[in-house]
């Protein structure tokens, strides 16, 4: 199945070199969790503030239960301090 994954700051370097933006359409399996996303992208959890799920908030302990479906979009920030 398809989604659009989209990391963000430093996060970005995470993402295939190829890419053309932060943003990049990915074929996961079917039942890939949130958290397998992490996890297969490498994120440290401290570096994994802020998940939105379809522009929905996704805790850290609910990140194992949640799972991608066809045309989700998952997008990771990172802790980000300004002055």
């Amino acid at each position: 199945m398809k989604i659009r994954f989209k990391l963000f700051a430093g996060l970005t370097e995470l993402l295939p070199p190829t890419r053309k933006s932060n943003v990049v359409e990915l074929e996961v399996e079917d039942g890939t969790s949130v958290q397998q996303m992490i996890d297969l992208y490498r994120i440290p959890p401290r570096n994994a503030h802020l998940v939105l799920l379809n522009g929905l908030y996704i805790a850290p302990a609910e990140r194992p239960a949640s799972r991608l479906s066809e045309g989700d979009e998952l997008a990771i920030w990172p802790p980000v301090a300004g002055g």
